[in-house]
């Protein structure tokens, strides 16, 4: 069979709640996603029959383990890693940067250069704004285009140098929507003897990520935004990893990715991740054999996920038209973003606006006091925010759907934003 939305939304149990009899609307996915059911099983399971530190002899011990090792290599499956031991876990993707930056600095000096981008989430920015005050690097800034909304790469090629040490880029905006070409922006780094650090939190709920054709160093992802717990990913390639002095305590493995796993992990987030990309190979065996020849270079899962989100973009790119089209019929609404039809490719689903004469803020408000769940602000694109000048306006109104959404509840979103808008306070 091909996408069959009403078998997917039964896989979520939280899609069926309804507040005093109104159905919830979760439009504020790009913040976190709702995990379907085998999600709260493999934790739950977790937590019941392997609630051990690893290293022991025993049953529970050796159970945790295996819920490691197997959450290692769904990672690298999901990711097309070349090997489960370039994956790291952690809390999430800005707490795992930090960490990281930590040991990337351990290789520069001062007068070094790095490249970030106006367009980023903060946690793509001020971990290496931080690292080149601490060391005197040198920061310089990718801007994007406010009409476009994309960058000029010739941007980027003036600004590489000898110098350049690191390119820290975003695979997707998180306030625009944008889809960056990151395969270019890397081999224009490589070129230029620089690493590449990908925030790809925003990318990985809706397109296939191969890590090996990207090019890439490092790329960072949280599970959360894709459909399960509250747990970050950074693959890092193997010979890069090596190479970096790691931050951990004395006692700690010294292998692979465990010297840089500090502490203990979240086990029970660790086999909530792995469940997470077996939803997406479930929906790829399913409902995605028409994007199986497309993906003939994977095997095993890795095949089975790519095809997967190979056939949910396609159906998201229908929401993301549908949802623009709505909103640009609003009087008064900016769309923040793409919004050519043919050029969805080009962004993920996630829209913002901004309303004449409206605060976004009180436009999120109506809208969660119609059960329709939204986010307002600058949603920690800091540096977006100022370039298209919203920051200090209250930001814009972020609608995030995801393939568990449907066009009826956008439907009800723009007929209530209709009405919204109406009676929105001033900005």
């Amino acid at each position: 069979m091909g996408f069959e939305l009403d078998v997917i939304r039964a896989q979520f149990p939280a899609l069926a709640i309804k507040d005093s009899g109104r159905p919830r609307i979760y439009l504020d996915n790009p913040a976190g996603t709702q995990v379907p059911q085998i999600v709260v099983d493999r934790m739950t399971e977790c937590l019941i029959e392997a609630n051990a530190n690893l290293g022991g002899y025993f049953a529970t011990s050796r159970l945790a383990e295996a819920i490691v090792d197997e959450a290692h290599q769904a990672a690298a499956d999901f990711l097309n890693a070349a090997s489960p031991e370039e994956i790291i876990f952690g809390q999430n993707m800005t707490t795992l940067t930090l960490h990281v930056s930590r040991s990337i600095g351990r290789t520069l000096q001062g007068g070094d250069e790095i490249i970030l981008s106006r367009m980023d989430h903060d946690a793509n920015v001020m971990p290496w704004v931080l690292l080149a005050k601490d060391l005197g690097l040198v920061v310089r800034w990718l801007p994007f285009n406010p009409e476009t909304f994309e960058f000029d790469l010739a941007e980027l090629d003036n600004l590489l140098n000898a110098k350049t040490k690191l390119v820290c880029i975003g695979g997707a905006s998180n306030l625009l929507g944008t889809v960056n070409d990151i395969k270019s922006i890397s081999a224009r780094a490589r070129s230029a003897g620089a690493l590449t650090y990908i925030d790809a939190v925003q990318l990985a709920p809706h397109v296939p990520i191969d890590v090996q054709d990207i090019g890439c160093d490092f790329l960072a992802c949280s599970a959360y935004k894709f459909f399960g717990p509250h747990q970050g990913v950074l693959w890092g390639k193997r010979a890069v990893l090596e190479s970096l002095p790691p931050y951990n305590v004395r006692p700690a493995l010294k292998n692979l990715p465990n010297i840089f796993e500090t502490g203990t992990q979240s086990h029970e987030g660790m086999a909530g991740t792995a469940a997470a990309i077996d939803y997406f190979a479930w929906v790829g065996q399913t409902m995605a054999q028409d994007h199986f020849d497309d993906n003939v270079r994977f095997k095993g899962r890795s095949r089975l996920v790519h095809a997967a989100l190979d056939c949910l973009f396609q159906y998201e790119k229908e929401l993301a038209l549908h949802l623009i089209a709505g909103l640009q019929q609003l009087p008064g609404v900016r769309v923040l973003g793409v919004t050519d039809r043919s050029a969805m490719d080009r962004r993920v689903p996630t829209v913002s606006f901004t309303a004449d004469g409206k605060a976004s803020p009180a436009i999120a408000r109506g809208l969660a006091e119609r059960n329709i769940f939204v986010w307002s602000g600058d949603n920690y694109a800091v540096e977006a925010a100022e370039v298209l000048g919203i920051a200090k306006t209250g930001g814009a109104v972020r609608i995030g759907p995801v393939h568990y959404n449907s066009v009826d509840e956008l439907d009800i979103l723009l007929n209530t934003l209709d009405e919204v808008l109406a009676k929105a306070d001033a900005a």
